[in-house]
């Protein structure tokens, strides 16, 4: 197979089943591991779906510049494929940002603007968006992509994750367990798996410190999942149960995720895992969970796989090894 561009090999990503990482449970366990598209996340899915579909109505153009808060995958993401179709694109930054992504940032030719002043609810989300949207307004021809109520966010994923779920999947699915941000992901790939398994269980997978489900604010140090904001995208009624998940908690899912599997994931992927491993315990023996993993571990080598970082995260935060799984 040819491709034209790095953009078009988006998707596609392989479902593998984690059969040691959970061998003590009769459990089957398939993740579709999102850290095999090309930018190195499933932010790559509503990139492209976004700009791809802007260009085809007109409301994009080669020339304009696209602006977005972002950790950093959806800026890594959105970097490359404004780039490929004649577009600039300003990142808007947090100090949690890793320096792997501000690195791959400045790479893929983004402007990166850094906010370092915390919202009310102690993290940086409010202050980003508020500075895209200023950026947007003051310069002609920027677009805010606006992915916490931009309805191409769950579109993207239910128009391909969703789709390439159920074509790789035969018979039942009981359960979608993946992590939350701007809810985008969980929503396209659960309405589009209950149009063929209408009784699935969807688990939300939340960090400590997040709003999203009316939790206390609360700090953070992962990027990539919670919010300090309620999403636009929202809808509550689609999501049966929500598992909280310290940032320790990502940091042991991770590393047991390379251990077991050999797969080498981020913040996000560790929280999945960290999730499931009080999940799986409750499933019922033959139940089918198919989780997303959202991006690869590289880029947290200097935090969570970085013993140093974590001894400094625990002093931090004033928790003891008890207090985490």
């Amino acid at each position: 197979m040819i491709y034209d561009s790095v953009v078009d090999t988006v998707g596609h990503t392989p479902l593998v089943r984690l059969s040691k990482c959970f061998a003590d449970h009769p459990v089957e366990v398939l993740a579709k591991l999102e850290m095999l598209n090309p930018g190195g996340s499933m932010k790559d899915r509503p990139a492209r779906y976004i700009v791809e579909q802007g260009l085809a109505e007109g409301t994009l153009v080669p020339g304009m510049r696209l602006v977005e808060s972002t950790s950093g995958n959806l800026g890594v993401a959105l970097a490359i494929i404004a780039r490929r179709h004649g577009m600039t694109f300003t990142a808007v930054v947090d100090p949690n940002t890793t320096k792997a992504n501000l690195q791959l940032l400045a790479t893929c030719g983004a402007e990166v603007d850094l906010v370092t002043e915390p919202d009310q609810g102690g993290g940086y989300l409010h202050t980003r968006v508020r500075r895209a949207r200023e950026i947007a307004e003051r310069s002609p021809g920027t677009v805010w992509v606006n992915q916490y109520a931009n309805d191409r966010n769950w579109r993207a994923y239910y128009e391909t994750a969703g789709r390439e779920i159920l074509d790789d999947v035969d018979g039942p699915i009981d359960h979608l367990v993946a992590a939350v941000s701007t809810t985008g992901s969980i929503q396209g790939i659960a309405r589009r798996l209950r149009e063929r398994h209408p009784g699935l269980r969807v688990s939300a997978v939340d960090a400590v410190g997040s709003v999203i489900f009316g939790g206390a604010p609360g700090r953070r140090r992962l990027p990539g999942f919670g919010a300090s904001r309620v999403p636009e995208l929202l809808n509550p009624a689609e999501i049966d149960e929500v598992v909280a998940v310290h940032d320790l908690d990502s940091v042991l899912g991770a590393r047991r995720l390379a251990d077991t599997e050999g797969i080498l994931g981020g913040g996000s992927t560790g929280a999945v895992i960290a999730a499931l491993g009080r999940l799986v315990p409750t499933f019922a023996p033959g139940e089918r969970v198919v989780t997303v993993l959202p991006d690869r571990g590289d880029r947290y080598l200097d935090t969570v796989y970085d013993d140093a970082w974590v001894m400094t995260l625990l002093e931090e935060q004033e928790v003891s090894l008890s207090e985490v799984s």
